[in-house]
């Protein structure tokens, strides 16, 4: 595997610089009595069969030592662009970085940081029942931080961009236009009211929807968490020791892990065991029906892996990761989900949000949020906070819009820790009786 990325950012008006990394290695795994993996760097045959060795001896203690092998697969991809990172001039990145750094400072903003990297990942895979594969995967990536100050009031909007695309995904993001209008969202909300206690009908926006579809179905959906493995790390999750299907919410709610979703941050045609990827239903019709499975948590129960084995980097064992998780749409235009409410809560956007361990007890705190009284939007309300847990939140659900939207992150897990890039989303849904801080 080779790796190379660059990035920049530009914080208050200075350039802070670029950073450039290349990477590249390759690791064997060995199964005996038990499983080892070899890691190595070096071009050298010698050095390399040392650590080829020390793998082998290692093996050779008892332990575990399955893993579901599949089928042999032979085949060459790649991520197309149209405009080339190689291409794309230094120059032309600070531009972008500068232009969004002054369309902040002209919406007032007292906190401006705007950064963007782009990452070429090459691959190769190899076993010993004969498949082949290489992979080429070209990623680009956006972030920005801004916070408004008044009267001592502090509001803050962080937004993350990606996809697996050529710099061509940069320009589609219209970045001049959602700045000026989060901007002046953060403005409005610095002197909204906050919510008044008690128990609402609430619309929670994509933005929402996508990182409880991340955090509290695809986390506790890894299997590798079910079964503890995790347990010292990542976390455990709360449907271990459960008998599975399990309800986890109502009959709207299915929820999708999907590697193939064009376009995502998280795409890939193989995992990094060589298995294919493909769409996984994780939660369906409010019931679990899948779990993320890698080569390993596969043999565990006695299936086949679904393609979930993702490591961050060529030194980086495979674990059971998302890709791209997303409340699967339904049929309600926003107006059709709207004014089914008589005194509710519209909360597009998130300031902060939590979640414990095992991806059960969580809290979001709104961004954007406005007061809907007889089916229609009326004022700003200030930071309406949701705490819940995964069953009553995903109960909760009686309509689920038909648009869809998704943002970018990286989700951490393992240790050493492995940060891989996802995409997390869904659509506008609707949430009956929720208690509302």
């Amino acid at each position: 595997m080779k790796i190379s990325s660059n990035s920049l950012s530009y914080r208050n008006g200075s350039f802070e610089g670029t950073d450039f990394t290349s990477e590249k290695g390759y690791a064997v795994r060995v199964l005996n009595n038990s499983i080892a993996i070899a890691y190595s760097d070096s071009e050298d045959w010698d050095t390399a069969k040392e650590s080829i060795d020390r793998a082998l001896r290692k093996s050779e203690a008892n332990g575990k030592n399955n893993i579901s092998l599949g089928n042999a697969m032979k085949d060459n991809w790649v991520v197309q662009e149209k405009k080339k990172i190689e291409d794309f001039s230094l120059e032309d990145k600070i531009s972008i970085l500068k232009d969004n750094d002054k369309e902040m400072e002209s919406g007032g903003t007292a906190v401006r940081i705007n950064g963007m990297g782009d990452k070429i990942i090459e691959q190769r895979y190899m076993n010993s029942i004969g498949s082949d594969i290489s992979g080429k995967i070209y990623r680009v990536s956006y972030i920005y931080v801004m916070g408004f100050v008044n009267g001592g009031n502090f509001e803050q909007s962080i937004q993350q961009f990606g996809a697996s695309s050529g710099f061509e995904y940069i320009d589609s993001l219209n970045l001049a236009k959602r700045i000026e209008d989060d901007a002046k969202g953060l403005k409005e909300s610095a002197d909204a009211r906050q919510a008044k206690e008690g128990d609402y009908d609430i619309i929670v926006g994509p933005e929402i929807s996508g990182i409880t579809a991340h955090e509290s179905c695809g986390h506790p959906t890894e299997y590798d968490r079910i079964i503890g493995r995790e347990g010292a790390q990542a976390g455990e999750s709360f449907l271990t020791g459960k008998k599975f299907p399990y309800r986890v919410g109502s009959d709207e709610v299915s929820i999708i892990d999907d590697p193939t979703y064009p376009l995502s941050y998280g795409f890939y045609r193989y995992d990094d065991e060589g298995t294919p990827s493909r769409k996984r239903y994780l939660y369906k019709n409010g019931m679990t029906n899948e779990f993320i499975l890698n080569r390993e948590s596969a043999y565990l129960l006695n299936t086949e892996s679904n393609g979930g084995g993702r490591s961050s980097s060529w030194d980086m064992e495979p674990l059971a990761r998302m890709s791209t998780t997303y409340i699967e749409p339904g049929d309600y235009s926003f107006e059709e989900l709207i004014e089914g409410i008589k005194h509710g809560i519209y909360i597009k956007s998130f300031t902060e949000w939590n979640i414990d361990d095992i991806r059960f007890n969580e809290k979001y705190v709104g961004k954007d949020a406005f007061y809907i009284e007889n089916g229609k939007i009326t004022s700003r309300v200030k930071r309406p906070t949701i705490e819940t847990n995964t069953i009553k939140f995903y109960s909760s659900v009686d309509a689920v819009g038909k648009d869809l939207e998704f943002t970018a992150g990286t989700c951490g897990k393992g240790d050493p820790e492995q940060g891989v890039e996802v995409w997390m989303g869904g659509p506008h849904i609707r949430l009956r009786k929720v208690h509302i801080k």
